[in-house]
């Protein structure tokens, strides 16, 4: 647990500083904003703690537009309720009141590094899949991860990071697909100061970041094959250049990959280099998809529902069994992550003293797992017909528009979620909206709201 402490160490940060590294957090200081951004690029840092009375709104700005994601916690005299409000709105996500509470920095420290994905399983399924992760984790070996979009392949690349002798150092995820292609390469090795536009000061990437821990590479089937050939050369010499460095910089990780694509495949489709497949794939975890592994169904059910209640400030109950039949017979094809959204729906709309089937919805509310009559199927043949007469007469690029632009809107400009349901890359999906927003046409971006813009 790295903490960077931002202002001038009077009593009570002095104070704040010991009992943080009294609970085994490793604590640099820094007297102002300027010098705390340098010491995050050269360094990182899990979380800051900052003086009120600095520029809290101009810290989380610069965090911000260097794509830094490291949690903001204000500090301050405890009378200064105004200053607390306005430190939160500037972007701080909690406030510490000063003098210090032992147990209050303690409990901030645990939720930082405590992992919240709490790892659920009971399925023989995925029993299996564990305990061979249990039994590569303490190796040096890079594991490959692989499943279908929402099984939790993140999750298991943290258990496996947790049962490592490296569970006390940095975990670093890097979402490979969610990273415009242009800054990829920055945000993974780091850059020097003018290295190109708007690189104003030396930063640290991903790998010296995550040095003597573990650094996750998540979709990685998303990375350019360009960018490949550098990372191969990463793993192997365990050194990496800078973007606009002169000298290579050592590092020491372990390295884990997740993708919901059959990498073997897009290595005969030579969009991923098959030298870097075989240095990542040493160990195989393939995660079943829920579907697969039905007794973890209920399990997972029963937690989500515990853990949201207390969430929400709700007492927790447990599910009907009507509940619990619905959830079970759903096909879940968003898998863990759609169970999970399910049910935190449930909790909150929940009336009686269990969660009932009626609370089990879909986000627009509709009941899932609608019945299959003959009538149903008689009415999806019947919209199946005329979906097929509405594409007679049109070419296939403005199906193919009119399928990505629709499936965009319905993900509310989400370019990740999209592409991963019309099963293509971001990269591809990027391309084509460029195309359709030079058309003149216009392009949901996220939040849903239409625009003109071309997504960069």
């Amino acid at each position: 647990m790295r903490l960077l402490m931002i202002g001038r160490l009077n009593g009570e940060l002095v104070t704040a500083s010991k009992i943080a590294m009294q609970r085994g957090a490793a604590v640099t200081q820094a007297d102002a904003v300027p010098q705390g951004l340098t010491v995050l690029r050269a360094r990182g840092a899990d979380l800051i703690m900052i003086d009120v009375g600095l520029d809290i709104r101009a810290l989380v700005g610069a965090l911000e537009a260097e794509r830094i994601r490291t949690p903001v916690i204000a500090c301050g005299v405890a009378a200064d309720a105004r200053a607390a409000v306005a430190a939160i709105q500037a972007g701080a996500k909690e406030y510490i009141p000063l003098p210090p509470d032992p147990e209050l920095i303690a409990a901030v420290l645990e939720a930082v590094t405590s992992d919240s994905r709490t790892f659920v399983w009971r399925d023989p399924a995925m029993e299996r899949v564990v305990r061979l992760a249990d039994q590569v984790a303490r190796s040096e070996a890079s594991v490959l991860i692989t499943g279908e979009s929402g099984t939790g392949k993140e999750v298991l690349a943290r258990h496996v990071h947790q049962k490592s002798h490296r569970a006390q150092k940095p975990f670093v995820s890097v979402n490979c697909a969610a990273i415009p292609e242009a800054l990829l390469e920055s945000e993974l090795f780091g850059h020097e100061k003018g290295a190109f536009t708007g690189a104003v000061a030396r930063r640290i990437g991903r790998f010296e970041e995550a040095n003597g821990g573990t650094l996750l590479l998540d979709e990685i089937s998303e990375m350019d094959v360009r960018l490949q050939s550098k990372l191969l050369r990463a793993l192997q010499e365990r050194v990496i250049d800078r973007v606009g460095g002169t000298a290579p910089v050592k590092v020491d990780i372990r390295v884990l990959a997740t993708s919901n694509r059959n990498l073997a495949e897009e290595v005969r489709k030579g969009t991923f280099r098959e030298d870097l497949f075989y240095r990542l794939n040493v160990v195989h975890l393939r995660l079943p998809a829920l579907r697969e592994r039905p007794a973890d169904i209920l399990e997972l059910a029963a937690h989500f529902a515990k853990k949201y209640a207390a969430v929400n400030g709700l007492a927790p109950r447990a599910l009907s069994a009507e509940a619990r039949t619905l959830v079970t017979r759903n096909p879940w094809r968003g898998n863990v992550r759609e169970l999970e959204n399910t049910l935190h729906r449930a909790v909150l709309l929940a009336s009686g003293p269990e969660i009932g089937a009626e609370a089990i919805l879909t986000p627009e509310g509709d009941a899932i797992g609608p019945a299959d009559g003959p009538a149903t199927r008689a009415a999806q043949a019947a919209q199946a017909a005329d979906a097929a007469r509405g594409l007679v007469g049109r070419t296939v690029a403005e199906v193919e528009r009119d399928l990505i632009l629709d499936t965009l809107d319905h993900c509310l400009g989400n370019r990740t979620h999209a592409a991963k349901i019309l099963g293509i890359s971001i990269r591809t999906l990027r391309n084509k909206l460029n195309e359709y927003v030079e058309a003149g046409l216009e392009v949901a971006e996220p939040g849903g709201v239409r625009a003109l813009a071309a997504y960069g």
